[in-house]
C-alpha cells in the first residue's frame, strides 16, 4: 500500500509537466523548423520576451543561433526527450542530430504567455564522456 502512495504521489507531482508536454513540444519543433527553412522571423516569434529583450532585433537572434548553436540551426533528425520541472521552471530535453550525424542533448526553458509557450532558454548539455 505504501508503494502504491509513493507511486501516486509522484504522479501527481508530474501531471503539470505532463499535461504541457504536446504544446511545449510542438513551440520547440515549430523553431526548430523555421530555423531550418532559414525563416528567422517566424523562428524569433516562439522567443520569449526575455529572449527578444536581450537581443533585440531577429538579425542580432539569427547571428547568435548560426554562431553558437548551429546543430538546431541546420539539423537532420530531433528527438523530444523528458519534460520535467526544475526548481519551479518547465525543461524540455531534446536531442538534435546535425548534418555531419553528430549528435547534441539541449535543454529548453519553457514559459507560458499570452502568446501560448515560448523558448526562454536553450542550454548546450556537455557531451558525454568529456571532461575537464
Amino acid at each position: 500500500m505504501r508503494h502504491f502512495l509513493y507511486a501516486m504521489s509522484f504522479a501527481c507531482l508530474s501531471l503539470p509537466a505532463l499535461a504541457q508536454e504536446a504544446p511545449i513540444q510542438q513551440t520547440i519543433q515549430s523553431q526548430l523548423d523555421a530555423m531550418a527553412a532559414d525563416d528567422f522571423p517566424r523562428a524569433y516569434t516562439y522567443a520569449s520576451p526575455t529572449i527578444k529583450n536581450l537581443f533585440g532585433p531577429v538579425e542580432n537572434f539569427e547571428a547568435m543561433v548560426k554562431k553558437g548553436y548551429p546543430m538546431v540551426w541546420q539539423h537532420q533528425a530531433v528527438k523530444m526527450l523528458e519534460l520535467r520541472t526544475v526548481a519551479g521552471n518547465l525543461w524540455q530535453r531534446v536531442m538534435v542530430t546535425d548534418m555531419q550525424g553528430r549528435t547534441y542533448l539541449l535543454d529548453y526553458m519553457m514559459v507560458e504567455t499570452p502568446e501560448g509557450w515560448q523558448i526562454n532558454a536553450v542550454q548546450l548539455l556537455p557531451q558525454a564522456g568529456v571532461g575537464a
